[in-house]
């Protein structure tokens, strides 16, 4: 048994032309609790900067660059987990307790599994989070998003919801699709 959703991704309104059309984001939850997550970027892929191929390993910074993203909170908590995913295959885990407040280092959860493909007219960015990688409930609120780069290193910021002045994934208001254990 399953449960999954598929979500369109929004361009924050005052980011600058984009040569991305449409990103949308295929979310399953596993009967084990596993999460699996496909981003499909659609337009032309030709125009964005996207990072080569690298050993799978934990990188600071990949927000600054094309990269897929996924904030994970319990309802009625305001701690989260943001996971970034990047087409190189590296990837970062953050914990925070509340908006933008860091969590002590604890535990490092297991490694995300990333697989990306480049199409002519796409890019396809597959990710496999274990269920040990996500905050224990029956019910998770995720907010999904992308950082957009393009070859001059413009950057554009696409989410489910985008409910501050200013791009900001962090914000609790942007988690708004709630996924229960099947």
């Amino acid at each position: 048994m399953t449960a999954s959703a598929t979500a369109q991704l929004r361009l924050y309104p005052a980011s600058p032309p984009c040569p991305i059309d449409a990103i949308a984001v295929s979310v399953c939850r596993e009967d084990g609790g596993r999460l699996r997550l496909r981003f499909e970027l659609v337009g032309n892929v030709q125009r964005v900067a996207i990072p080569g191929p690298r050993a799978a390993r934990m990188a600071d910074g990949l927000w600054a660059h094309t990269c897929c993203e996924t904030f994970v909170g319990l309802p009625g908590s305001p701690a989260y987990r943001e996971f970034n995913f990047s087409p190189s295959g590296e990837w970062a885990i953050y914990d925070f307790d509340a908006y933008r407040k860091r969590s002590a280092p604890g535990i490092v959860p297991p490694a995300p599994f990333i697989a990306s493909r480049l199409e002519t007219d796409r890019l396809v960015l597959d990710v496999t989070l274990d269920t040990a990688a996500l905050p224990q409930g029956s019910a998770l609120e995720l907010g999904l998003t992308t950082v957009v780069e393009t070859l001059d290193g413009t950057l554009s910021y696409w989410a489910l919801h985008h409910p501050g002045a200013r791009p900001d994934f962090h914000l609790r208001d942007a988690f708004t699709l709630t996924l229960a254990r099947p």
